[in-house]
């Protein structure tokens, strides 16, 4: 052939500038489409020498990224199939005319369509972001076809002639403009290729060490794999981060390809929505790890990889669109994530239980978000008690059914979020029979309201509500050995000693072994309140207001009794005010000013 100039053929009027500087939000990415386009070149030669079209040695197929500081230039090399002077024309400068795209036309009948990475053929020109040259060297490996030079500086103009190169495949030269050198730096392009090439299908070869792993975990039958090789992957992952719990392997086919790992790490009771540790491929190059829409809002907390051709991806590869398939494989791995939790929880319920502490908040969050799952999850979802031991729902409804059970027909599940903080309080609850959940985890509130809608005649209500006669509402009554009058004078006493609009002072009849006093905030308004520490808005307002507390003097203990009998105004009022700030003290509700008097007031008691 001879020396050729032309014009790039374009069809629409200034978009070379377009896909230029716009078409990728991120500069790095040319290294990611070249290295990719490499990776199809070498796949595609390995197809053909497969099906008996290329006879001659594949050779040493390492794709080879190299830096020459003193010419400004990056190369990537490949030993793959390469382009006559006729493709170099149709596919390079014709823009977007995917070269992978013919490919798979060609042969979709010998099953070769799922293995080409390319989609668009645009990758090539985001050179042109880092690059104010570049040149491609390029041999076919068809026989009795010359090598090619085609050189182009950016604008729509270009050059084609003849040149020397011994094997097949292509070299791309970026000669880099000035406000690319930083590319030139080692460490820099060694964190590109970490972060986008780490797991793409053949070698990739930078400072004379391959740099990636070709055979992910992913891409293995689950049949050939053991634990030790699943706990490697994940360090691989995430060098720094503590074993995980358990891992789910994707491998479907139908409808959809998708392939991936998805591993539980320990989290405990922190909401940790770390949503940059699922990594999204397809056929491993890396995409993303803004997966929301692939993956259900529930398990941002897992970690791991998903991989699938059929996700589709916006024309630079960089994001998302939404589709059909996207929500199918949305539920698709909320599925499976169920499955596998019904699985662990049915093969060896104790150990799952030894989890459970760390799972719960998947779980939890899953049935609050997602119906489906929830439909699931009450098969292995489990409640903990203040005993440390673990129930199904119906194990536990089953349990506290006949002693929980209120005047309505409803049982209440009684529970504490904090179980220093309520200990008196669920030790009264024990002393009635009464079992107390553990529920005091992050997710804990709105998975509460979800339950009392779930479940059928139910009551949730934590055990520091109320006090225990009224925890479960019953028709019992304990016989008061107060006179009404004496009532009165208790309750009179009393509101003089507490001073406070915002306690509601009442006389109520217990059994003689509760608390002279107990403060209470009812369940409604706390609840409301603990809503609105977690959202805004207008609940908000909510948590704006005073809160109103309820204190229930025991008139049946003996203490009353004493203050009822006390010679003077002034130490009636003086008992009554110590019971109180012991009251208070016992709900943490005693500081400052309020605290020192208190132990000086116990001080003077004691010395008496």
């Amino acid at each position: 052939m001879v020396e050729e100039k032309g014009t790039i053929s374009i069809n629409t009027e200034n978009i070379f500038p377009i896909i230029k500087k716009y078409l990728y939000s991120d500069h790095e990415i040319f290294l990611r489409e070249l290295v990719s386009n490499a990776v199809d070149a070498t796949q595609k030669l390995r197809r053909l020498a497969a099906m008996g079209e290329y006879k001659k040695d594949l050779g040493d197929q390492k794709i080879k990224v190299s830096i020459n500081k003193e010419q400004k230039t990056i190369t990537i090399s490949d030993r793959g199939i390469g382009m006559t002077a006729e493709e170099v024309k149709k596919y390079i400068n014709q823009i977007a005319f995917s070269g992978a795209t013919e490919f798979i036309e060609k042969y979709k009948d010998k099953g070769e369509d799922k293995q080409i990475i390319g989609h668009f053929g645009l990758g090539f020109y985001s050179s042109f972001m880092v690059a104010d040259k570049v040149e491609i060297f390029t041999k076919s490996y068809q026989e009795d076809t010359e090598a090619v030079r085609w050189v182009c500086d950016g604008s729509t103009q270009f050059e084609i002639e003849p040149t020397v190169k011994k094997e097949s495949g292509s070299d791309i030269v970026l000669h880099l403009n000035e406000d690319s050198e930083e590319f030139l730096e080692k460490p820099r392009l060694q964190g590109i290729l970490d972060k986008y090439c780490k797991f793409l299908p053949v070698e990739i070869e930078f400072d004379e060490k391959v740099i990636n792993n070709p055979n992910p975990l992913w891409t293995k039958a689950p049949a050939d794999l053991t634990d030790e090789d699943y706990l490697n992957f994940y360090k691989e992952l995430y060098p720094f981060a503590e074993d995980p719990l358990f891992w789910i392997h994707l491998n479907v086919d139908y409808p959809f390809n998708l392939t991936g790992i998805l591993y539980f790490p320990k989290i405990k009771n922190e909401l940790e929505l770390n949503r940059n540790k699922i990594q999204l491929f397809s056929r491993q190059v890396f995409i993303t790890d803004e997966v929301k829409d692939v993956v259900p809002e529930f398990l941002m907390l897992l970690h791991g990889v998903i991989d699938s051709p059929d996700i589709p991806l916006n024309v630079s590869r960089s994001y998302l669109q939404s589709d059909s398939n996207v929500k199918k494989i949305n539920n698709h791995i909320t599925k499976k994530v169920a499955d596998k939790l019904q699985e662990l929880f049915k093969k060896d319920r104790k150990a799952y239980e030894e989890k459970f502490d760390n799972i719960g908040l998947f779980v939890k969050y899953g049935m609050i978000s997602e119906d489906k799952f929830y439909d699931k999850a009450v098969k292995f979802a489990l409640f903990k008690n203040t005993e440390g031991k673990f129930f199904t729902f119906d194990e536990y409804r089953e349990k506290v059914a006949a002693n929980q059970t209120d005047k309505n027909g409803s049982v209440t599940y009684l529970y504490t979020n904090d179980t220093d903080k309520q200990h008196a309080f669920i030790e009264s609850a024990k002393n009635k029979s009464y079992d107390v959940l553990e529920l005091d985890g992050p997710l804990d509130n709105h998975f509460i309201n979800m339950l009392e809608q779930k479940l059928e005649k139910t009551t949730m209500k934590r055990v520091d509500a109320d006090t225990a006669d009224k925890l479960v509402e019953k028709d019992e009554k304990i016989e008061s050995v107060l006179s009404e009058k004496e009532q009165e004078t208790v309750k009179s006493i009393f509101e003089k000693a507490i001073n406070n609009e915002a306690m509601t002072v009442t006389v109520e009849s217990m059994s003689t072994d509760e608390l002279p006093v107990v403060i209470t905030l009812p369940e409604f308004m706390r609840r409301m309140k603990d809503m609105a520490a977690m959202g805004g808005g207008g609940m908000a307002m909510m948590g704006n207001m005073p809160d109103q507390y309820s204190v229930a003097v025991n008139g049946n203990h003996p203490l009353v009794d004493k203050i009822l009998k006390a010679e003077t105004e002034e130490k009636k009022e003086q008992i009554a005010k110590q019971a109180v700030d012991l009251a208070k003290l016992s709900q943490n509700m005693l500081s400052g000013a309020e605290l020192t008097h208190f132990i000086k007031r116990s001080l003077n008691v004691m010395a008496e």
